[in-house]
Parts: structure tokens; C-alpha cells; sequence
């Protein structure tokens, strides 16, 4: 029996994977060059930068990023100066990471960069596909999270 082709210009995934990687290298050469940053760096300073405070676990929750990646960016990070680790008082294993008063100035020098980046790649889009892309998106990741947790 012949194996079905996936039709790869028709596969979800890949197309997700291959459009994520082409916006991510574009960021992460401009984020390199400007500000000495990798893209899982960026992407930990983004979500504490807007989240606020949170621990390395919630971080690969919010990032989907695996542990291994997040504490990588994170040791490089708190080595930069650009994070902080506090104690968690409930979890002693556990700490709170925080933007550092110089994570916070990166913070705040690198997001114009991120919305013009965002603009560049979005500029093909009418404002209306720019709000379906978002929803489409967000019923995407909500699939896969119930696809994930055993749900249909």
C-alpha cells in the first residue's frame, strides 16, 4: 500500500511552521544586529514586559516553548542583568522572574521595532483580513488545546 503525499502547499502545519520561521528569522536578525537578542530571549522579555512577574513554568505555558529553551533564555537573561530571579514564598524550587530597571528600558527600546516589523509583514493584509487572521488564529490554538487535553 502507497502512502498518501501530504500536499505540503495544503498542509496546515507546515505552512504554520514555514510562515513562522520566515517572521521569526526576519525578527531575529533585526533583533541580533539592534539589541544582542535571540528569539526566545525576546519572546520571555515580551510576555514578562506585558504579562508582568511570573516563573519559569508559567513561561512555558505562555510561550509554548519547551523547558530547556526557556531556561536557556532565562539564565542568558538573569547573566545580561535583564531579569531578576526572587524566591517564589510558596514553592521554594520555584522563582519569580522579573524585567530588571535595564530588562524594562530593552523592553520598552525594542517594541517599536517589534510593531514596525509587524506592520511591514502585515502591510499585504486589509485591516478586515488582519481581524480574520487574528480570529482564525485564536480558534486554531483553542483547537489545538482542545485537541491536546484529550477534548474533540
Amino acid at each position: 500500500m502507497v502512502a498518501k503525499k501530504l500536499n505540503l502547499p495544503r498542509f496546515l502545519p507546515y505552512q504554520l511552521s514555514i510562515a513562522s520561521n520566515a517572521v521569526s528569522q526576519l525578527i531575529a536578525e533585526d533583533y541580533q544586529a539592534r539589541f544582542d537578542l535571540r528569539i526566545p530571549e525576546w519572546r520571555l522579555i515580551a510576555v514578562i514586559g506585558d504579562r508582568g512577574d511570573m516563573t519559569q513554568r508559567r513561561l512555558v505555558d505562555a510561550t509554548r516553548m519547551d523547558k530547556v529553551s526557556v531556561s536557556r533564555a532565562t539564565r542568558r537573561l538573569v547573566e545580561r542583568g535583564l531579569l531578576d530571579r526572587v524566591p517564589h514564598k510558596g514553592d521554594a524550587r520555584s522563582h519569580h522572574l522579573t524585567l530588571t530597571v535595564a530588562g524594562r528600558a530593552l523592553y520598552e527600546d525594542v517594541v517599536p521595532h517589534a510593531l514596525a516589523i509587524e506592520r511591514e509583514v502585515m502591510k499585504p493584509l486589509t485591516l478586515r483580513e488582519r481581524e480574520q487572521l487574528w480570529h482564525l488564529l485564536e480558534r486554531l490554538r483553542g483547537s489545538a488545546d482542545r485537541l491536546q487535553a484529550g477534548g474533540k
